[in-house]
C-alpha cells in the first residue's frame, strides 16, 4: 500500500491550522461582527469548528483504536494493496453552502460571542495535533480497516483517514464562511 497520502493529510492539517490561526488575530470588530441575516460571528464560527472537531475526534479516536487492534489479529495488507485515498469524494464538504445540512444542536456555539477565544484557539491547535498523532499511529495504512457511517452529505461509510480529512474539509468550509463575514463587514464600512 502506498501511504504517501498520510503525509499529504498531515500537511493539510498543518495548513489548516495556519489558516484558522489567522482568524484569531483579526480585530474584535471583525471577530464579533454579525451579518445582516444574523448569522454567526467569526468568533462563533471558530467555536463551532472546535465543537464539531471535538465530536469528530471521539469517532476518530475509537476508529484508531479499533483499526490498530484489528491490524494485530488479521492479515490485512494484501486486501488493501490497491487502496487509493480519494480526496474528491470529500471535496464538497470543504465548500461553504455546497449542500444542505442541519447540524446537531450540541455542535452550535452556546454563547453569544462571549467565548474565550484563546481557549478556543488552544483547543483547535490541540485537535489538529491530535489528528497528526493518530496519523502517525496509523502510518502503515491500518486506518483503512475500519469504516464508520458518515451521514453528512450522504457520504456513507468512510475510513479513519477519510474522517480526519473530513475534519480538515469541515474547517475549510467555515474558513470560507468567515471570509464572507469579513467581506460583509468591510462592505458595511
Amino acid at each position: 500500500m502506498n501511504t504517501i497520502f498520510i503525509e499529504n493529510i498531515k500537511n493539510k492539517l498543518h495548513f489548516t491550522l495556519n489558516d484558522v490561526n489567522i482568524w484569531f488575530e483579526k480585530p474584535a470588530e471583525v471577530l464579533y461582527y454579525k451579518t445582516q441575516n444574523n448569522g454567526w460571528s467569526v468568533a462563533q464560527i471558530l467555536e463551532h469548528i472546535a465543537l464539531t472537531s471535538h465530536f469528530l475526534l471521539i469517532i476518530i479516536e475509537k476508529g484508531v483504536k479499533k483499526s490498530l487492534k484489528k491490524a494485530k489479529v488479521i492479515d490485512w495488507k494484501k486486501d488493501f494493496e490497491d487502496y487509493i485515498f480519494d480526496e474528491s469524494k470529500l471535496d464538497t464538504i470543504g465548500i461553504s453552502k455546497s449542500f444542505e445540512w442541519v447540524r446537531p444542536e450540541h455542535m452550535e456555539p452556546k454563547r453569544n460571542g462571549e467565548q474565550d477565544l484563546q481557549a478556543v484557539k488552544e483547543k483547535i491547535e490541540q485537535q489538529i495535533l491530535q489528528c497528526v498523532t493518530y496519523l502517525e499511529q496509523l502510518s502503515n495504512g491500518e486506518g483503512v480497516l475500519l469504516r464508520t457511517t458518515m451521514s453528512v452529505n450522504n457520504l456513507g461509510k468512510i475510513d479513519v483517514y477519510e474522517y480526519i480529512y473530513f475534519l480538515i474539509q469541515h474547517t475549510a468550509r467555515h474558513i470560507m464562511q468567515m471570509q464572507r463575514n469579513e467581506q460583509a463587514f468591510l462592505n458595511e464600512r
